[in-house]
Protein backbone atom coordinates (compact mmCIF):
# COMPACT_ATOMS: atom_id res chain seq x y z
CA UNK A 1 0.00 0.00 0.00
CA UNK A 2 1.50 3.35 -0.94
CA UNK A 3 1.54 5.35 2.27
CA UNK A 4 -1.64 7.48 2.49
CA UNK A 5 -2.08 6.98 -1.25
CA UNK A 6 -2.59 3.52 -2.65
CA UNK A 7 -3.91 0.58 -0.71
CA UNK A 8 -2.25 -2.69 -1.70
CA UNK A 9 -4.02 -5.43 0.24
CA UNK A 10 -3.08 -4.70 3.86
CA UNK A 11 0.59 -3.77 3.50
CA UNK A 12 2.32 -0.49 2.72
CA UNK A 13 5.02 0.37 0.20
CA UNK A 14 6.63 3.52 -1.12
CA UNK A 15 5.95 4.86 -4.60
CA UNK A 16 8.85 3.99 -6.88
CA UNK A 17 10.33 6.34 -9.42
CA UNK A 18 11.39 9.94 -9.38
CA UNK A 19 8.88 12.63 -8.65
CA UNK A 20 8.91 16.37 -8.20
CA UNK A 21 7.63 18.16 -5.14
CA UNK A 22 4.80 19.60 -7.22
CA UNK A 23 3.71 16.48 -9.07
CA UNK A 24 4.06 12.89 -7.80
CA UNK A 25 5.21 10.38 -10.41
CA UNK A 26 2.74 8.20 -12.27
CA UNK A 27 3.17 4.42 -12.05
CA UNK A 28 1.78 2.43 -14.97
CA UNK A 29 -0.30 -0.67 -14.30
CA UNK A 30 0.66 -3.01 -17.18
CA UNK A 31 -2.24 -3.95 -19.43
CA UNK A 32 -0.38 -6.21 -21.85
CA UNK A 33 2.40 -8.79 -21.48
CA UNK A 34 3.64 -11.14 -24.21
CA UNK A 35 0.78 -10.21 -26.50
CA UNK A 36 -1.91 -11.06 -23.93
CA UNK A 37 -3.78 -9.37 -21.13
CA UNK A 38 -1.27 -8.92 -18.30
CA UNK A 39 -1.61 -11.51 -15.52
CA UNK A 40 -2.21 -8.73 -13.00
CA UNK A 41 -5.75 -8.52 -14.37
CA UNK A 42 -8.50 -11.13 -14.08
CA UNK A 43 -11.88 -11.21 -15.81
CA UNK A 44 -15.27 -11.54 -14.11
CA UNK A 45 -18.50 -12.24 -15.98
CA UNK A 46 -19.13 -12.58 -19.71
CA UNK A 47 -17.01 -11.51 -22.66
CA UNK A 48 -13.50 -10.22 -22.12
CA UNK A 49 -10.71 -8.09 -23.57
CA UNK A 50 -8.31 -8.69 -26.45
CA UNK A 51 -5.02 -7.08 -27.40
CA UNK A 52 -5.23 -4.82 -30.44
CA UNK A 53 -2.76 -2.16 -31.62
CA UNK A 54 -0.87 -2.09 -28.29
CA UNK A 55 -4.06 -1.51 -26.32
CA UNK A 56 -6.87 -3.57 -24.83
CA UNK A 57 -10.17 -3.70 -26.70
CA UNK A 58 -13.49 -4.79 -25.26
CA UNK A 59 -14.69 -8.17 -26.57
CA UNK A 60 -18.34 -8.17 -25.59
CA UNK A 61 -20.62 -11.19 -25.29
CA UNK A 62 -24.39 -11.29 -25.97
CA UNK A 63 -24.74 -13.15 -22.65
CA UNK A 64 -24.02 -10.03 -20.59
CA UNK A 65 -21.59 -7.72 -18.82
CA UNK A 66 -17.98 -8.41 -17.94
CA UNK A 67 -15.32 -6.70 -15.86
CA UNK A 68 -11.53 -6.83 -16.06
CA UNK A 69 -10.30 -6.46 -12.47
CA UNK A 70 -6.80 -5.50 -11.35
CA UNK A 71 -6.33 -8.23 -8.76
CA UNK A 72 -2.95 -7.35 -7.27
CA UNK A 73 -3.75 -4.08 -5.52
CA UNK A 74 -6.46 -1.97 -3.95
CA UNK A 75 -6.53 1.77 -4.52
CA UNK A 76 -7.58 4.65 -2.29
CA UNK A 77 -6.38 8.21 -1.61
CA UNK A 78 -4.73 8.38 -5.02
CA UNK A 79 -5.27 9.43 -8.60
CA UNK A 80 -5.93 7.09 -11.51
CA UNK A 81 -5.22 8.04 -15.12
CA UNK A 82 -7.11 6.11 -17.78
CA UNK A 83 -6.51 6.72 -21.50
CA UNK A 84 -9.25 5.36 -23.76
CA UNK A 85 -11.07 5.79 -27.05
CA UNK A 86 -14.44 4.66 -28.36
CA UNK A 87 -15.53 3.36 -31.74
CA UNK A 88 -18.78 5.31 -31.71
CA UNK A 89 -20.38 8.07 -29.68
CA UNK A 90 -22.73 5.50 -28.10
CA UNK A 91 -19.99 2.99 -27.24
CA UNK A 92 -20.54 2.00 -23.62
CA UNK A 93 -17.96 1.02 -21.01
CA UNK A 94 -16.78 2.21 -17.62
CA UNK A 95 -13.99 2.37 -15.05
CA UNK A 96 -14.89 0.88 -11.68
CA UNK A 97 -13.33 2.05 -8.42
CA UNK A 98 -13.72 1.19 -4.73
CA UNK A 99 -14.86 -2.38 -5.44
CA UNK A 100 -15.22 -4.51 -2.30
CA UNK A 101 -13.16 -7.60 -1.47
CA UNK A 102 -15.76 -10.11 -2.67
CA UNK A 103 -15.15 -9.34 -6.34
CA UNK A 104 -12.35 -11.92 -6.62
CA UNK A 105 -14.75 -14.61 -5.41
CA UNK A 106 -16.86 -13.94 -8.51
CA UNK A 107 -14.18 -14.94 -11.03
CA UNK A 108 -15.79 -18.26 -11.99
CA UNK A 109 -19.34 -17.21 -11.19
CA UNK A 110 -20.52 -15.08 -14.14
CA UNK A 111 -24.16 -15.02 -13.04
CA UNK A 112 -27.20 -15.25 -15.31
CA UNK A 113 -26.91 -15.02 -19.10
CA UNK A 114 -29.12 -13.25 -21.60
CA UNK A 115 -30.78 -15.25 -24.35
CA UNK A 116 -31.35 -12.98 -27.34
CA UNK A 117 -33.39 -13.10 -30.53
CA UNK A 118 -32.02 -12.45 -34.01
CA UNK A 119 -32.28 -8.69 -33.42
CA UNK A 120 -30.29 -8.94 -30.19
CA UNK A 121 -33.22 -8.35 -27.83
CA UNK A 122 -33.08 -10.40 -24.61
CA UNK A 123 -35.97 -12.77 -23.98
CA UNK A 124 -38.38 -11.90 -21.17
CA UNK A 125 -37.40 -15.01 -19.20
CA UNK A 126 -33.65 -14.31 -19.44
CA UNK A 127 -34.24 -10.68 -18.51
CA UNK A 128 -36.02 -11.77 -15.34
CA UNK A 129 -33.16 -14.13 -14.51
CA UNK A 130 -30.63 -11.34 -15.11
CA UNK A 131 -32.50 -8.98 -12.80
CA UNK A 132 -32.54 -11.64 -10.08
CA UNK A 133 -28.82 -12.29 -10.62
CA UNK A 134 -28.10 -8.57 -10.34
CA UNK A 135 -30.08 -8.37 -7.11
CA UNK A 136 -27.98 -11.24 -5.71
CA UNK A 137 -24.83 -9.32 -6.75
CA UNK A 138 -23.46 -12.16 -8.85
CA UNK A 139 -20.50 -11.89 -11.22
CA UNK A 140 -19.90 -8.34 -12.46
CA UNK A 141 -23.04 -7.18 -10.64
CA UNK A 142 -21.04 -7.41 -7.43
CA UNK A 143 -18.96 -4.48 -8.69
CA UNK A 144 -22.08 -2.55 -9.72
CA UNK A 145 -23.46 -2.69 -6.18
CA UNK A 146 -20.23 -2.84 -4.18
CA UNK A 147 -18.20 -0.30 -6.13
CA UNK A 148 -18.67 2.86 -8.21
CA UNK A 149 -18.62 3.15 -12.00
CA UNK A 150 -17.12 6.13 -13.78
CA UNK A 151 -19.18 5.93 -16.95
CA UNK A 152 -17.87 5.95 -20.51
CA UNK A 153 -20.52 6.85 -23.11
CA UNK A 154 -21.00 10.11 -24.96
CA UNK A 155 -24.78 9.79 -25.12
CA UNK A 156 -27.33 9.89 -22.34
CA UNK A 157 -28.28 12.35 -19.62
CA UNK A 158 -25.71 13.90 -17.23
CA UNK A 159 -26.07 10.99 -14.76
CA UNK A 160 -25.31 8.38 -17.44
CA UNK A 161 -22.65 9.91 -19.69
CA UNK A 162 -18.87 9.97 -19.72
CA UNK A 163 -17.42 10.94 -16.36
CA UNK A 164 -20.60 10.48 -14.34
CA UNK A 165 -20.55 8.31 -11.25
CA UNK A 166 -23.17 6.11 -12.85
CA UNK A 167 -26.66 7.28 -11.80
CA UNK A 168 -25.23 8.91 -8.63
CA UNK A 169 -23.38 12.08 -9.66
CA UNK A 170 -23.81 14.04 -12.91
CA UNK A 171 -21.11 14.83 -15.44
CA UNK A 172 -20.77 18.17 -17.19
CA UNK A 173 -18.68 16.58 -19.94
CA UNK A 174 -19.31 17.74 -23.48
CA UNK A 175 -16.36 16.35 -25.38
CA UNK A 176 -14.90 18.12 -28.38
CA UNK A 177 -13.15 14.96 -29.53
CA UNK A 178 -14.57 12.58 -32.10
CA UNK A 179 -14.94 8.81 -31.67
CA UNK A 180 -11.57 7.22 -32.38
CA UNK A 181 -9.62 9.97 -30.63
CA UNK A 182 -7.84 9.19 -27.36
CA UNK A 183 -9.26 10.79 -24.23
CA UNK A 184 -7.87 10.93 -20.71
CA UNK A 185 -9.76 10.48 -17.47
CA UNK A 186 -8.17 11.51 -14.17
CA UNK A 187 -10.08 9.96 -11.27
CA UNK A 188 -9.20 11.34 -7.85
CA UNK A 189 -10.02 9.17 -4.83
CA UNK A 190 -9.74 11.31 -1.70
CA UNK A 191 -11.18 9.83 1.46
CA UNK A 192 -14.58 8.64 0.29
CA UNK A 193 -15.00 11.41 -2.28
CA UNK A 194 -14.43 11.06 -6.02
CA UNK A 195 -13.51 13.80 -8.50
CA UNK A 196 -13.35 13.15 -12.25
CA UNK A 197 -11.53 15.16 -14.91
CA UNK A 198 -11.78 14.58 -18.66
CA UNK A 199 -8.97 16.00 -20.80
CA UNK A 200 -7.94 18.42 -18.03
CA UNK A 201 -11.48 19.66 -17.31
CA UNK A 202 -13.16 18.84 -14.00
CA UNK A 203 -16.54 17.35 -14.85
CA UNK A 204 -17.78 15.41 -11.80
CA UNK A 205 -17.62 15.65 -8.02
CA UNK A 206 -19.17 12.91 -5.90
CA UNK A 207 -19.76 12.79 -2.15
CA UNK A 208 -21.53 9.59 -1.03
CA UNK A 209 -22.77 11.40 2.09
CA UNK A 210 -24.56 14.14 0.16
CA UNK A 211 -28.23 14.51 1.14
CA UNK A 212 -29.03 15.15 -2.52
CA UNK A 213 -28.11 11.74 -3.93
CA UNK A 214 -30.78 10.60 -6.40
CA UNK A 215 -32.77 7.45 -5.68
CA UNK A 216 -32.19 4.24 -7.61
CA UNK A 217 -34.77 4.14 -10.42
CA UNK A 218 -33.69 1.14 -12.54
CA UNK A 219 -32.76 -2.44 -11.58
CA UNK A 220 -29.39 -2.13 -13.33
CA UNK A 221 -28.37 0.97 -11.39
CA UNK A 222 -26.22 0.57 -8.27
CA UNK A 223 -27.77 0.02 -4.88
CA UNK A 224 -27.32 3.04 -2.65
CA UNK A 225 -27.11 1.28 0.71
CA UNK A 226 -23.86 -0.75 0.63
CA UNK A 227 -20.87 1.17 1.96
CA UNK A 228 -17.99 1.06 -0.49
CA UNK A 229 -14.43 0.81 0.85
CA UNK A 230 -12.20 3.87 0.66
CA UNK A 231 -9.52 1.58 -0.79
CA UNK A 232 -10.85 -1.04 -3.21
CA UNK A 233 -10.20 -2.87 -6.44
CA UNK A 234 -10.53 -1.21 -9.85
CA UNK A 235 -11.88 -2.65 -13.09
CA UNK A 236 -12.60 -1.97 -16.77
CA UNK A 237 -16.05 -2.87 -18.09
CA UNK A 238 -17.06 -4.63 -21.29
CA UNK A 239 -20.74 -3.99 -21.97
CA UNK A 240 -22.94 -5.14 -24.87
CA UNK A 241 -22.07 -6.40 -28.37
CA UNK A 242 -21.22 -3.37 -30.50
CA UNK A 243 -19.86 -1.38 -27.55
CA UNK A 244 -16.24 -1.18 -28.69
CA UNK A 245 -13.81 0.69 -26.45
CA UNK A 246 -9.99 0.61 -26.31
CA UNK A 247 -7.81 1.24 -23.26
CA UNK A 248 -4.11 1.99 -23.76
CA UNK A 249 -3.09 3.18 -20.29
CA UNK A 250 -4.04 2.82 -16.65
CA UNK A 251 -1.68 4.58 -14.25
CA UNK A 252 -1.73 5.58 -10.59
CA UNK A 253 -0.02 8.12 -8.37
CA UNK A 254 -0.34 9.40 -4.84
CA UNK A 255 -2.51 12.48 -4.33
CA UNK A 256 -0.88 15.74 -5.37
CA UNK A 257 -1.25 18.58 -2.87
CA UNK A 258 -4.72 20.08 -3.13
CA UNK A 259 -5.93 17.49 -5.65
CA UNK A 260 -9.34 16.97 -4.05
CA UNK A 261 -10.14 20.61 -3.28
Amino acid sequence: MIVCAIAICSNFAIVRGAETKAEPAWRTLPLIANGKVDEGWVHVGWGGFVVEDRSLRTDCDPKGLGLLVHKKEKFGNCQLRVVFKTKETKSNSGVYVRIGDGILEQIKQPGAAFERDAAGKPSKESMEKMQASAEREEGPWFAVHRGYEVQISDVGDPFHRTGAIYSLAPSSAITKKEPGEWKTLIITLSGDQIVVELDEQRITTFDPHSPDLPAQTQWYEPKREPKRPEAGYIGLQNHDPGDVVWFKEVSVRRLPAGAAK
